[in-house]
């Protein structure tokens, strides 16, 4: 065989097996997809901020938004912001707590909720059954609150520091479709400006089911505040009631229901709507939550908001 020949041969034997081996070697593997960024943020504007079913914004729109960290051990760490009129609202021009005139003439400004929060979440039962523990600070950035005359502890209807420290343990859970959690907080501070309300807790539960229809999902949600402590003296609030030797319990506490439907359109873009009541009493013909106007903050109304995560 000439020397042609035997190169020509060589070459189509090499062409040929190297066919074969690029036939037989396995295909690439796929991009691993990018890794879940461990911060998240939020941004939600929605018609009235409801919190345990009380209007924080005298039924006007509100803009919220916050953002979280969350490790892979558990740890979790985050800030979540609402614009208020509440506090404003009860210790501003018009008077303090309830429209009472002991305060007349003093300017109050507190246009915002900060909330500040961690703790750790773990699927500690099993998959879709995450227990978590934590702390939460309610911070309230304000001037001109602390100008209403009186001694919280001689007359407890003063209105004293908004600003609130709980510690909550909650357990989520999954059954199909369905969704949830169980949670209890407990204060341990006042309660949001509440005098003497140390120990004040909040038992709550909350369901959500997925349809499978439309990206629809169903929304459920029931709670109790209990206000701690007791009024003494000759206490007046709440647009001039009297509230001698009555307990906060009797007078604050109060549950809270919600009903609702969410849209989800991907993206992080979704559409809440629901109808929101609660219980909370008069005592002697007022709102023991009243606005300026004198009606009940935590009377039954309709809520929409959208949220758009990132």
């Amino acid at each position: 065989m000439s020397m042609f020949k035997k190169t020509t041969l060589a070459l189509a034997i090499s062409a040929l097996a190297g066919g074969a081996l690029a036939q037989s070697a396995p295909a690439p593997a796929p991009a691993p997809a990018p890794e879940k960024s461990p911060i998240t943020a939020n941004v939600t504007v929605t018609n009235d901020y409801r919190y345990r079913g009380i209007s924080q914004s005298n039924f006007k729109p509100a803009i919220q938004g916050g953002f979280d960290y969350a490790h892979e051990s558990g740890f979790y760490i985050g800030n979540w912001n609402s614009s208020i009129s509440w506090i404003g609202d009860a210790n501003g021009s018009a008077g303090a707590v309830g429209g009472r005139t002991n305060n007349p003439g003093t300017s109050v400004s507190a246009p915002i909720e900060m909330d500040f929060y961690a703790g750790f979440k773990k699927e500690l039962i099993g998959e879709g059954f995450a227990s978590d523990i934590g702390v939460l600070q309610y911070y309230y950035p304000s001037s001109g609150i602390y100008n209403t005359p009186g001694d919280p502890k001689t007359n407890p209807a003063t209105f004293v520091n908004p600003n609130t420290t709980e510690i909550y343990a909650a357990q989520n859970f999954t059954f199909g479709a369905l969704t949830g959690f169980v949670k209890f907080s407990y204060s341990v501070s006042t309660l949001f400006g509440n005098p003497n309300s140390q120990g004040s807790y909040y038992p709550d539960l909350t369901l959500n089911y997925d349809t499978g229809v439309w990206g629809l999902t169903l929304n459920g949600h029931v709670g109790y505040q209990y206000v701690a402590g007791q009024f003494v003296n000759n206490a007046t609030g709440y647009n001039g009631a009297v509230l001698r030797g009555k307990s906060n319990s009797s007078v604050l506490s109060y549950t809270d229901w919600k009903l609702g439907v969410t849209k989800d359109f991907g993206s992080g873009l979704s559409l809440a709507v629901s109808y929101v009541d609660t219980n909370a009493q008069t005592y002697q013909g007022f709102p023991a939550y009243p606005s300026p106007q004198g009606k009940n903050l935590g009377r039954a109304g309709g809520l929409v908001a959208l949220t758009k995560t990132f």
